[in-house]
């Protein structure tokens, strides 16, 4: 792993306050003479940066580390009253509030579902606030994943058509801090590059199956956004016998077919999943029917894209559905056109692990740049 870039502190003072704030978030509580390890930090230079970033209250003691030889050693760590960040998942019946410090861990947690006829934003608004009752600490920004297009300046396109940036205004109003708004599925894909399956793959498309079908697309280590933000709406591709611009795969596609297989159409897909793997006849043949779909999606994108990977999140990575799109794809696509299946390292939950590692980073990089301001403005 790369060091933090560190340098003479008479020269690169900046630059070694930032490299040692960075190996904190990374690491945790740290001795000196670990800190000059992992730095490239003098000791010495090591014990003069933190004695201002002390004085700046960005660090504080620690405890001591008994595994070294010699005298016990003090540590130290981030202040915990540093700042923190709200990572926010919203999808179409609740939302789900983690409150982070710029470690990345997490200080508190509140989900709820909406109110009936409730206000999405003061429903968030007040899952903030009851997490803000138990840590201290100032909030300095906001995360929020949620699903439907949204544009470059934080609009969201969903079934109510567009809202011109509204929702997150709102939002960072009532908050006090700013507010970035992220596609859920894009944010369980950054999830996937930073931590979990597609973290060795240059390029990967995540196909998350909940209320709809959504891809998170990275090409080059990079997420794909689109000029517009549609990029991955996959759910709307054409393929027979579904019209163009009907859905291939969602709440109400799963409802037709259940009706069309004798099932109860209230049931979730997931329920329907859970009966197929029970070995359900009427709900094997509906998986098999959302496998191939999803496994026809797939193809279309490779056609286009060629990704290594398609990892397979929410409901999508259920064993039942992944037996079918293997089963669809062996049979049918294998032959013609090599594609590769993985499962996500998260489950349901990789938008929500998606807003808060992009919370977390976003977090420290608001934190330290006030702590130890930019070397090259230093410079002018």
């Amino acid at each position: 792993m790369a060091r933090p870039l560190a340098g003479p502190q008479t020269l690169l003072r900046t630059l070694n306050g930032r490299a040692i704030l960075e190996t904190l978030a990374r690491r945790g509580p740290l001795t000196r003479n670990a800190l000059a390890t992992e730095t490239g930090l003098s000791r010495t230079a090591v014990t003069q940066v933190l004695r201002m970033l002390e004085s700046a209250a960005a660090v504080a003691p620690a405890g001591v580390d008994r595994e070294t030889r010699g005298p016990a050693a003090g540590r130290v760590a981030l202040h915990p009253q540093l700042g923190l960040a709200a990572a926010v998942h919203v999808d179409g019946h609740a939302a789900h509030v983690v409150l982070v410090d710029p470690t990345g861990a997490v200080r508190a947690e509140h989900h709820a579902p909406f109110p009936v006829r409730g206000d999405r934003v003061e429903h968030i608004v007040e899952l903030v606030t009851a997490c803000r009752r138990v840590v201290a600490g100032p909030l300095e920004l906001a995360v929020v994943g949620i699903p439907g297009i949204v544009s470059a300046d934080g609009g969201i396109r969903d079934d109510q058509g567009p809202d011109g940036g509204a929702f997150k205004n709102a939002l960072s109003e009532r908050l006090g801090c700013p507010v970035r708004v992220e596609n859920d599925v894009n944010l369980a894909a950054l999830a996937e590059l930073t931590a979990g399956t597609g973290a060795d793959l240059a390029s990967f498309a995540l196909l998350l199956l909940d209320d709809g079908l959504g891809a998170g697309i990275v090409i080059d280590g990079v997420l794909h956004r689109g000029f517009s933000g549609v990029a991955g709406e996959v759910m709307y591709l054409p393929q027979t016998p579904v019209p163009i611009g009907a859905p291939v795969l969602g709440d109400e596609v799963v409802r037709d077919l259940a009706l069309a297989n004798g099932r109860n159409p209230d049931e979730t897909v997931d329920q329907h999943l859970d009966a197929a793997h029970a070995g359900d006849p009427a709900a094997i043949a509906m998986a098999a029917e959302m496998g191939r779909r999803l496994t026809l999606i797939a193809g279309s994108i490779a056609l286009v894209l060629d990704p290594e990977a398609f990892i397979l999140s929410g409901s999508a990575a259920h064993p039942a559905m992944i037996d079918a799109v293997a089963d669809y794809y062996a049979e049918n696509l294998a032959p013609r056109l090599p594609l590769t299946f993985a499962v996500s390292s998260f489950g349901p939950e990789a938008p929500l692990v998606g807003a808060v590692g992009e919370a977390a980073s976003a977090l420290r990089a608001t934190v330290f740049s006030r702590l130890v301001p930019d070397a090259d403005r230093k410079r002018r």
